[in-house]
């Protein structure tokens, strides 16, 4: 008969009552405590968090030096994850990249080859990157086989991995943190390292250092985008309790980006801030109608010039208004606050500026300490060992006559001990020499090595004696990494004077302010931002004004042409040139071709204002025909006719005259007329003209100006050529004489002669009338220096300076 057996009962005392509120509290503080040391917070001594630290220290195993070959991310993360990080390869490679980001940290550790990412996209897989340690890194990890900090056991126990680097600068101020742990959170900006390091070697050299004394040395911080950094007193506060904000502002300027529209360009982000970002919400606000006035933004950023986004206006838009609208609903200004919560000794705590430094200087200590240390422990056994040496190479035949007669290895070292009054490692250390290292030494090396370790020996035994040398060696150690790796600042720190203009307070329209328009003779157009003008306008250093007028930010001017059209512009479309106390400078000019299309051989002879009541404009032609005829053409049209020239006739100038001006007729055969503009009554568009000059066979008026009546001592100048010259090479000869020898005659009638040619001479090709000192420019723009005395009204010329293409006086002009 088989057994029967029972299934036997549960047992009362397996079974475990927990109260279930004490299990979710350990459970979640353990989980909580493994969150915060292990993963999301840095350690205040080197700044890193376990996962960065051990990638620098696996790769600095795996010898990935800066002067090595770059090696597969994929291979360092697998070291990493299979020896010392026992987490997933998304967090080692996500950590990896980060370090690897020139506009995440102020100082990258690791020098990545390959697509790392940007702040808009993500880095490529880690099997198509390449990397390896940076030169900085190599600061992290120096010395590190020295015994400097104490090694842990890794996840499985099998292999060891340091608490800390020694880090030989403060890497949590210098790239700042940021991380998200159980209940706490840290965010610290990054500073610039040669800052940081002055501000810690003082703390090194005089260790009662208040916070005062070290923000002399650390303004604020130092962003690796740069910008601009707005309200140092959220900054200082943050420096003292370890909690404060700033603002973070995009770098912009306010530029013309097309020869009729202006725009605002953006060449630095906030931190952490992409163009992509910016662009998207931009269009986003467009689209809602929220933002009104931008016509295109464009991204124009490339890996030579950097970022460069750029954000067109329309024509009638304030841009300075704009801007502010930007910074106030746009990325282009960001908040940033700063909760410096780091691990000191294990713990999460919340540190100010020199509680940062004191950490890290203390870690310093240590550091230098223990090496000290160690290079002494290694120097004396060395020094045990060579002093043996010293003492068996006297009697060397002696000595291996001893280790031949003795039966074996411990026989031997205890004759040599006995003999020579060696010790254990004396003798153990000559037993284990091959013989052919004897020929290696000698006396004098040996002695020589004696010394040098006896040297060394003493100089680390002051390190570890004299705490003021130890502060020594520190300072210098830092000032050595600052030399090696700091770069200048690149964010600028401005006040936050609570007095800013608001956006609401500026219109987005354009101001409806005076301005002047001014025509270089290298036909580049631009308009003032204001009405005033320094005295002397067209001296600057390039270029001449040969035609202005006055105007507002939201009139019209028109430019007339040789043909003798009036091309109608808006004054907006104009570019503004920043007005300096000597003069404007033209260069930043756009040319006429934005604006208008010439026909060949068509050119600009004047700006009139066409802003009501319209200017009485006078033309003169070149077939000695001149008109008064008022500047207003039709509401609808852009380009009308202000005169109706004969065949082959042209117009050779344009300006604004009254009846209290004198006309100036000047002929290419030196003769001058001068008359009152009252002689010459207002006609309508479509009026030929009147008689202006009697030109003699062949000649032809070359200018026609209006100069007033009251003018203080105006002159002409007149410039010669020859007709066998080929156009814009003749240099000739220039005269200025004084406009009162030319008599005042009737219109209609020759004038008189201004000007006698030299041989080879023929003609007059240039000439101008007007209140000096007068200006020459080459075809270049380039000022040609012709400030010649005033000679006789027919005398003939002094040679030129070179090639004039444009004679000028300076722009005097009153407000509008």
């Amino acid at each position: 008969m088989a057994k029967r057996t029972s299934k036997p009962a549960p047992a009362a005392d397996r079974i475990i009552d927990v109260d279930v509120d004490g299990e979710m509290r350990s459970s979640f503080l353990e989980y909580a405590y493994s969150v915060i040391y292990s993963r999301a917070l840095p350690d205040a001594r080197d700044g890193l968090k376990p996962v960065q630290r051990r990638i620098l220290f696996q790769m600095s195993e795996m010898g990935l030096r800066p002067d090595r070959g770059h090696v597969k991310s994929a291979r360092v993360v697998g070291e990493v994850m299979g020896r010392l990080h026992p987490h997933g390869d998304s967090a080692i490679y996500d950590a990896l990249v980060r370090m690897a980001q020139p506009f995440t940290l102020r100082l990258p550790f690791i020098d990545g080859h390959g697509n790392f990412g940007s702040l808009d996209d993500g880095p490529a897989a880690m099997r198509y990157t390449e990397c390896r340690l940076a030169p900085s890194a190599l600061s992290m990890t120096a010395d590190i086989d020295e015994d400097v900090v104490d090694l842990v056991p890794n996840y499985d126990g099998r292999e060891f991995e340091p608490e800390v680097l020694p880090a030989a600068f403060p890497a949590l101020l210098v790239n700042g943190a940021a991380g998200i742990a159980v209940g706490m959170a840290t965010s610290m900006a990054p500073h610039n390292l040669g800052e940081v390091v002055a501000a810690a070697r003082h703390l090194v050299l005089h260790p009662d250092a208040d916070l005062d004394a070290l923000l002399r040395f650390v303004p604020g911080p130092d962003l690796p985008a740069g910008g601009l950094i707005v309200g140092l007193d959220g900054i200082r506060e943050a420096y003292a309790t370890g909690r404060g904000s700033f603002r973070m502002r995009a770098t912009t300027r306010i530029e013309q980006v097309t020869p009729r529209r202006r725009g605002i360009v953006v060449t630095e982000l906030p931190w952490g801030v992409g163009p992509e970002r910016v662009i998207e919400r931009i269009k986003d606000l467009v689209n809602a109608k929220k933002l009104q006035g931008i016509s295109d933004i464009v991204d124009l950023t490339d890996g030579e010039h950097g970022l460069r986004l750029v954000i067109e206006l329309a024509p009638s838009v304030n841009p300075d208004a704009m801007l502010l609208q930007l910074q106030k609903m746009t990325p282009l200004e960001e908040n940033f606050t700063v909760n410096a919560v780091a691990l000191v000794d294990g713990e999460p705590k919340t540190l100010g500026l020199r509680e940062q430094l004191q950490v890290f200087v203390e870690h310093r200590r240590s550091v230098v300490r223990r090496r000290s240390a160690y290079r002494r422990l290694r120097a004396e056994q060395r020094l045990h060992l060579v002093e043996g040496l010293l003492i068996a190479i006297v009697d060397i035949d002696e000595v291996i006559e001893v280790i031949r007669s003795s039966d074996d290895a411990g026989m031997a070292r205890e004759r040599l001990m006995s003999i020579f009054d060696l010790t254990t490692e004396q003798a153990t250390y000559i037993l284990d020499m091959p013989l052919r290292r004897l020929t290696k030494f000698s006396r004098i090396e040996l002695e020589t090595e004696r010394d040098e370790l006896s040297g060394r020996i003493e100089s680390l035994t002051t390190i570890l004696e004299d705490d003021e040398v130890l502060r020594g060696v520190i300072a210098d150690e830092l000032l050595a990494v600052a030399e090696q790796h700091a770069t200048p600042r690149r964010t600028i720190l401005l006040e936050d004077s609570g007095a800013a203009v608001r956006a609401e307070d500026l219109s987005l329209e354009l101001p409806d302010s005076p301005c002047h328009v001014l025509l270089a003779g290298t036909g580049l157009i631009a308009r003032t931002a204001t009405a005033e003008l320094g005295e002397g306008g067209s001296r600057g250093s390039h270029d001449a004004i040969v035609a202005h007028t006055t105007s507002t930010g939201r009139g019209e001017i028109a430019l007339v042409t040789s043909l003798g059209r009036a091309v109608r512009i808006p004054v907006h479309d104009l570019p503004i040139l920043p007005t300096t106390a000597h003069a404007p400078s033209l260069a930043g000019g756009a040319p006429l071709g934005a604006f208008l299309d010439l026909a060949a051989g068509e050119r600009v002879v004047g700006l009139l204002d066409v802003t009501d009541p319209p200017a009485v404009a006078l033309l003169g032609t070149a077939g000695g025909t001149v008109k008064r005829t008022a500047v207003e053409g039709p509401p609808t049209r852009t380009a009308w006719d202000l005169i109706a020239l004969a065949d082959g006739d042209e117009v050779v100038g344009a300006v604004e005259a009254t009846n209290e001006d004198d006309i100036v007729l000047i002929t290419s055969d030196a003769q001058a007329l001068r008359f009152p503009a009252q002689a010459v009554r207002p006609q309508g568009r479509s009026a030929a003209g009147m008689a202006g000059i009697r030109l003699q066979p062949g000649a032809q008026v070359v200018y026609c100006g209006a100069v007033p009546g009251d003018a203080v001592d105006p002159v002409i100048v007149t410039v010669t050529g020859s007709s066998d010259a080929l156009p814009g090479t003749a240099t000739g000869t220039v005269k200025i004489s004084s406009l009162d020898d030319i008599p005042l005659k009737g219109r209609g009638t020759g004038g008189v002669r201004c000007h006698r040619f030299l041989r080879g001479e023929d003609h007059i090709h240039l000439a101008w009338c007007g209140v000096g000192p007068v200006m020459a420019a080459s075809p270049s723009g380039a000022p040609l220096e012709i400030n010649f005395s005033p000679s006789k009204r027919d005398a003939s010329g002094l040679p030129v300076p070179g090639v004039i293409a444009a004679l000028a006086g300076p722009v005097r002009l009153e407000a509008p």
